[in-house]
């Protein structure tokens, strides 16, 4: 292997179970995770010198306190903290989060950055929280008015994919049955009843062809993590994370504007980070591919060239990515299963696939795990962004 490390490592990470549960508050969520990272990472709120938060969609006081500092207070950060920021980028936030806090700490700016998301969709009313999701990101003047979705956007490329490779239902079963066989052993998932391909292609049509197992869904949760120097991060714990390489692209805001609705950039931002890590498909160990939808996951894993053209879903349909399987992915169980939690469900998935590296997965720990591949994408497919994390320096 060839590349460079960049200048950040995570050193801690946070998270709680993603739940529907309206007792328990945002800010509770907020505080948690963030003292959980820094625990992990062995630092104090005296270390942190800068905090960098994801929205909060469905509460938006506390969206307006997170961007005016209160979490310096609850978290005793002041008076050190240099900087306390909103970044946003959607499902790509936890990119968005990583490359600004490796942006301050290569600058000189800061040298521990605390990044965190919480959210609570339970502050809204159940039918507040599917609305809002079934837009957001979505053009509202001439698409949203004609059903252009967010069920329907997954369905019609479902429906052009399949019609293009001959991809079954099936397989996009395949898919939801090993994200629910990860789940199985996350305590921290929403959904932990094991499912079968019948249980999924039986249960209701949403959006002809996919049916509601296919389908992410919302929860409250939050995680974190802190990001470190590259030079110092095996000072500050035994198991840091080392972040390899970066590739991005960006497709259009909207979704029917994309020429192909079957690639929507992973080839592109790939190809750009393995050249930016040096690696190729063959090192990687573990696939962290942040999806809304099964469909999208295949075709993630055909852009990333981990398949040819069509073939990812035979690949599922033989359990190989499920525990045990020969390309592990979204060990975390996926949207469909660990659930959505909105903008912050991407750092939900950086957070797991740093506890892979760091070898702290309990039950579901992909043995001798040493290279993670981590997507991002935001809105309705607007961008692509591939991380690639390392558990050794170079």
């Amino acid at each position: 292997m060839s590349g460079r490390t960049h200048a950040g490592a995570i050193t801690g990470i946070g998270e709680v179970p993603v739940r529907r549960d309206r007792s328990r508050g945002v800010l509770e969520i907020a505080v948690t995770v963030a003292s959980e990272a820094m625990r992990d990472a062995g630092l104090g709120p005296k270390d942190i010198d800068a905090i960098l938060m994801a929205p909060c969609f469905a509460d938006p006081w506390f969206n307006a306190d997170l961007s005016f500092g209160r979490l310096l207070d609850e978290l005793a950060l002041r008076p050190n903290v240099k900087m306390s920021a909103q970044v946003s980028g959607g499902g790509s936030t936890s990119e968005a989060l990583l490359r600004t806090a490796t942006g301050l700490i290569e600058s000189g700016e800061a040298r521990h950055v605390l990044c965190l998301h919480a959210e609570k969709f339970t502050s809204m009313s159940d039918q507040a929280g599917f609305d809002f999701f079934a837009t957001a990101g979505t053009e509202h003047n001439f698409e949203a008015p004609y059903g252009m979705l967010y069920n329907a956007i997954p369905a019609l490329t479902a429906r052009r994919y399949m019609f293009e490779t001959g991809t079954t239902l099936e397989h996009l079963a395949h898919v939801a049955v090993a994200g629910r066989e990860w789940a199985a052993l996350n305590p921290n998932a929403l959904f932990r009843k094991r499912i079968t391909v019948d249980d999924v292609l039986e249960s209701r049509e949403i959006a002809s062809p996919l049916r509601s197992l296919m389908l992410n869904m919302i929860g409250d949760g939050g995680s974190a993590f802190v990001v470190s120097p590259t030079r110092d991060a095996a000072s500050v714990t035994p198991t840091p994370v080392y972040v390899w390489g970066h590739g991005d692209a960006l497709n259009r805001y909207s979704f029917a504007q994309n020429r192909d609705l079957t690639d929507l950039g992973w080839s592109e931002a790939g190809a750009k980070a393995y050249a930016s890590a040096g690696i190729s498909t063959s090192d990687v160990d573990i696939a962290e591919i942040y999806t809304a939808y099964p469909i999208f996951s295949l075709i993630a894993l055909e852009g990333l060239m981990f398949f040819d053209r069509g073939k990812a879903g035979e690949f599922a349909a033989t359990g190989g990515l499920a525990p045990g399987g020969d390309l592990p992915m979204n060990t975390n169980g996926g949207t469909c299963s660990y659930g959505h939690t909105g903008a912050g469900v991407g750092v939900a998935f950086l957070v797991e696939s740093c506890r892979q590296l760091m070898g702290k997965a309990g039950e579901r720990q992909v043995s001798d795990a040493s290279v993670v591949l981590k997507t991002g994408c935001g809105g309705a497919y607007y961008d692509a962004h591939v991380t690639i994390l390392g558990k050794e320096i170079r």
